[in-house]
């Protein structure tokens, strides 16, 4: 479990492709010594597990599933990422629940300054609108963000200077593909509406059935 709040502006050193796996090796600036074999680092919002990790770096394996599901597969030497170690029981909630569990990705429609602050609008997947709520909670590449307005083709975030320098925001580029985590609570009430139901975002959530279970 994550916060969505970013440690590190990780650089990736190498992404090995072979029939069987493909593994992701980070260059970072978290202390070595806090990184241990096993635990958990969000990679631009994906939660990957340390196989190997020594003086300025880390490596995970990453599965054909995270790969077509979200942005890393576009991942080339040089690429900047966010990194985010795993939430401590006693650590601060600053930013909002994140799993490391991509539900799909968004393209950067256009961005836009606006006195101190960056406006960025987002076209995502119809099937996935729902999700959303204005002023609700939102993760872009493992970034807590709040969504500013609902848009018919997405959705608006508004973005200050601290995130903006401290984040991989501050490269992003209309066209520019970013994985999209939706709030958690949401995804589990609809679960709870729909127990039976076996559909795929892209399938909304039928009108008779919530009529006829009492829900409006």
């Amino acid at each position: 479990m994550f916060t969505g709040l970013i440690e590190d502006l990780g650089k990736v050193r190498e992404l090995v492709r072979a029939a069987t796996h493909c593994r992701l090796t980070i260059e970072t600036a978290l202390p070595s010594s806090e990184i241990k074999l096993g635990e958990s680092i969000a990679v631009n919002g994906v939660c990957l597990t340390v196989v190997r990790a020594g003086e300025g770096f880390f490596a995970a394996d990453v599965s054909p599933e995270t790969l077509q599901r979200s942005g890393l597969a576009g991942l080339r030497p040089g690429s900047r990422v966010n990194l985010e170690r795993a939430l401590r029981l006693s650590d601060r909630l600053g930013g909002h629940l994140v799993s490391g569990h991509i539900d799909t990705v968004a393209t950067l429609a256009a961005r836009r300054q606006q006195g101190n602050a960056v406006y960025f609008s987002f076209s995502l997947d119809p099937g996935y609108h729902r999700y959303l709520v204005e002023k609700g909670s939102i993760c872009i590449d493992g970034i807590s963000l709040t969504v500013n307005e609902l848009t018919p083709e997405g959705f608006t975030v508004t973005i200050i200077p601290h995130t903006l320098e401290q984040t991989t925001l501050q490269f992003c580029q209309p066209g520019d593909v970013v994985n999209i985590e939706t709030d958690l609570i949401g995804k589990y009430v609809e679960r709870l509406l729909n127990p039976d139901s076996t559909t795929s975002p892209r399938e909304p959530l039928s009108l008779e059935y919530l009529a006829k279970h009492g829900f409006i």
